[in-house]
């Protein structure tokens, strides 16, 4: 099994990492380069998260197999012969490899190639990938141009920095530094950047992610705020198409004025491109091809003007794209969840949809998860079950933040985590460290991932679900998550005491803390701000439990949901109006629907077997009169069937209503060429028939 644990999790986490970005990204319409690059950051973020565990695991065994080869022979009979007997004392137990044991060397390299490649992800590659996606040039070169052009004071910075502290060295003849010391350096400063943004988003999330849970299996709570989102997402839903109607009049003036023979009706080509469809057959309508382009001197715009203006094209279409899915999505959610409110009260224990879903569901699903489980599911148990889920996460909350506090004590210990992984490692029991140490992290990672999934800046980085998250906002999430995991996994080591610059202990390291270097060179650091900084978590956990942020952004003008709030009712308000607008007008769109295929199956057979007995009549052999009998066939079809068939063809047809005060109507051809229409916008076949009776 040596080696088999790591291979499996490399394989695991790779297509977890896949799965995400499958969900958020979109793999056919955004750029190769981008989509590898997120999901290269995603990966080894998430594998250092896995692996850790299994670094944690073989570093004890190898700290037992190190201590049993220093110890005394008599010493070392007596442990065997007590485990030969089966009957071994806890504190005595020999060291044998865990099933997850990986050879030595093998981890120091693998952690050295997945550090140094995030970081050259982070610091260097992501951000020109950046500047690169969101370049609105024609061509390679001018997006590689403006990505050098924008990130020339962002890379400018760090050498400036980076230089200035190279002179201080050189300059001071106390201070020696060799390649090693400067290596330690560099890692310090960048887990430093991370940790103080790392505490910031443990403290939300440590609190908000239970509370999250808590709310929703209180009755009405997520209808609420589904309708506050709602109205939201209708504001902004409104203010994109008015941009994108904006920008596509600037891309017609444009497209008007530069014609086919002019030098820049390239660029113009790929800037309708990227329009939507019903924009570009707008624009391609009454077209010169060959109008001459000197021919009249007019004002033609730069070709800086349309790299600006492609840039606000894919944006444009980009966030009005992503707020029509988002608008169906929760549309689809406010209705489920009044469904859910409404079948709360059902004596019959079944569940009943007000819409059918129109992707048609799996039947293995539709036998196991059918209306009656699902009904004690979603108004007996998942209620339930989320206030415990609630519960049990507020708990590891309490132990992340006690054990934040606390994990500098060695002498007594009182970081719970530490005392955890101690516990076990008196008995050698693998299979429990392996289980504590991935809980704890992994806990701890969702606090932080979770948070960075949800925050929004403005429409700047946002991670939008089912395929709607641009390239800017991928990459931006690439580079804090490797620039996050790092510090998580340094911090949860201090939290264990597996690191000997915390535990004060002269044991030996974890491999993923040997790459780091000893921070002895940064005292400061080291003994100040990994140990002290941490605690910061408190106050925190303290101001979002109170929703101090919230209330700051109200006071600032971004709307925030709040159940103490008058804006926060208004909106709740306007968002349920809202989506009982939406309702009915699917309501009369389905009823619509199924008249019409009612109507279309009354009709549609008889028409075909009025037509097959008339054909079965007409002798084929008559040829003198054929015509005659032809024409007076059809004369008695067109009267015995008129009035079905207008009937039919005015139901089937989706035309505007009708105007009963005009003197004139065109819009009917049936009625044009038999003369049933009456001045005054009355038909007589409706008078008589009565057809609308049931509408």
């Amino acid at each position: 099994m040596s080696g088999a644990a790591l291979g499996l999790e490399i394989v695991f986490v790779f297509f977890l990492a896949l799965f995400l970005l499958h969900r958020y990204g979109d793999f056919k319409k955004q750029h190769r380069l981008v989509i590898v690059g997120t999901l290269l950051a995603w990966y080894l973020c998430f594998l250092i998260v896995f692996i850790l565990p299994l670094d944690v695991s073989t570093t004890i065994y190898n700290r037992c197999k190190h201590a049993a080869a220093n110890s005394s022979p008599t010493e070392s009979s007596n442990i065997t012969g007590l485990y030969a007997a089966a009957t071994p004392v806890p504190s005595q137990r020999p060291c044998f490899k865990p099933w997850s044991y990986i050879p030595d060397g093998i981890m120091p390299i693998f952690w050295r190639v997945v550090y140094w490649t995030s970081q050259f992800l982070t610091w260097i590659l992501l951000p020109f990938m950046q500047s690169y996606a969101r370049s609105g040039g024609f061509s390679i070169t001018g997006k590689i141009k403006t990505a050098l052009i924008e990130n020339a004071i962002y890379y400018g910075t760090y050498l400036l920095i980076f230089g200035a502290f190279l002179i201080y060295v050189a300059v001071n003849p106390h201070l020696h530094l060799e390649w090693n010391q400067l290596q330690t350096i560099g890692i310090a400063a960048a887990n430093t950047w991370g940790l103080f943004l790392l505490v910031l988003l443990l403290g939300y999330g440590l609190v908000e992610i239970p509370r999250s849970y808590w709310n929703g299996a209180k009755r009405g709570y997520l209808l609420m705020k589904t309708y506050f989102k709602a109205a939201k997402l209708m504001t902004e839903k409104a203010d994109a198409e008015e941009t994108l109607e904006d920008v596509m009049e600037e891309v017609r003036k444009v497209n008007e004025s530069i014609k086919y023979n002019h030098p820049l009706r390239k660029c113009v080509d790929t800037i309708l491109k990227k329009c939507p469809v019903e924009y570009q057959e707008k624009m391609g309508r009454n077209m010169d091809d060959y109008e001459d382009f000197d021919e009249k001197h007019n004002t033609y715009p730069s070709e800086k003007s349309l790299v600006k203006l492609h840039k606000q094209v894919i944006y444009s279409v980009q966030r009005h794209r992503r707020t029509q899915v988002q608008w169906q999505i929760l549309l689809e959610q406010a209705f489920y969840l009044e469904d859910v409110a409404k079948n709360e009260t059902s004596a019959t224990c079944q569940f009943v949809h007000t819409f059918q879903s129109p992707e048609p569901e799996n039947r293995f699903i539709q036998y196991f998860y059918n209306p009656t489980v699902e009904w004690y599911w979603e108004c007996l148990l998942r209620p339930w079950f989320y206030r415990v889920l609630a519960v049990v996460l507020s708990i590891f909350s309490v132990i992340v933040v006690w054990s934040e506090c606390t994990f500098f004590s060695t002498t007594p210990v009182l970081s719970l985590f530490a005392v955890f992984i101690q516990l076990a490692e008196k008995t050698y029991n693998y299979i429990y460290i392996e289980i504590a140490c991935f809980l704890s992290i992994f806990f701890l990672s969702i606090c932080v991932y979770s948070t960075v999934f949800r925050i929004r800046v403005f429409n700047y980085y946002y991670l939008a679900s089912h395929h709607q998250t641009d390239a800017y906002s991928l990459l931006f999430s690439g580079m804090l998550f490797c620039r996050l995991t790092p510090p998580l996994c340094l911090n949860f080591l201090g939290l264990t005491h597996m690191d000997s610059s915390i535990s004060h202990q002269n044991t030996q390291p974890t491999a993923y803390t040997s790459i780091m270097g000893s921070m002895k060179v940064l005292s400061f650091i080291a003994d100040g701000f990994y140990i002290y900084y941490p605690m910061l978590v408190v106050i925190l956990c303290i101001a979002t439990y109170f929703s101090l942020g919230t209330r700051c952004l109200n006071l600032l003008g971004f709307q925030q949901f709040m159940g103490d709030n008058d804006m926060t009712s208004d909106l709740v308000d306007e968002g349920k109006e809202l989506i009982r607008r939406e309702k009915r007008k699917r309501q009369r769109q389905e009823e619509g629907e199924s008249r019409r295929r009612e109507w279309k199956e009354r009709y549609g057979h008889s028409r075909e077997d009025s037509t097959r007995n008339r054909n079965v009549h007409i002798d084929p052999k008559e040829s003198n009169f054929s015509d005659i009998s032809t024409n007076r066939s059809a004369s008695k079809y067109t009267r015995a069937n008129n009035r079905t068939e207008r009937d039919r063809i005015e139901l089937l047809q989706d035309a505007e209503p009708l105007d009963f005060n005009a003197e004139t109507f065109t819009d009917d051809p049936l009625e044009s060429e038999s003369g049933r229409y009456q001045p005054g916008g009355r038909y007589l076949s409706m008078s008589r028939s009565r057809i609308f009776d049931d509408v």
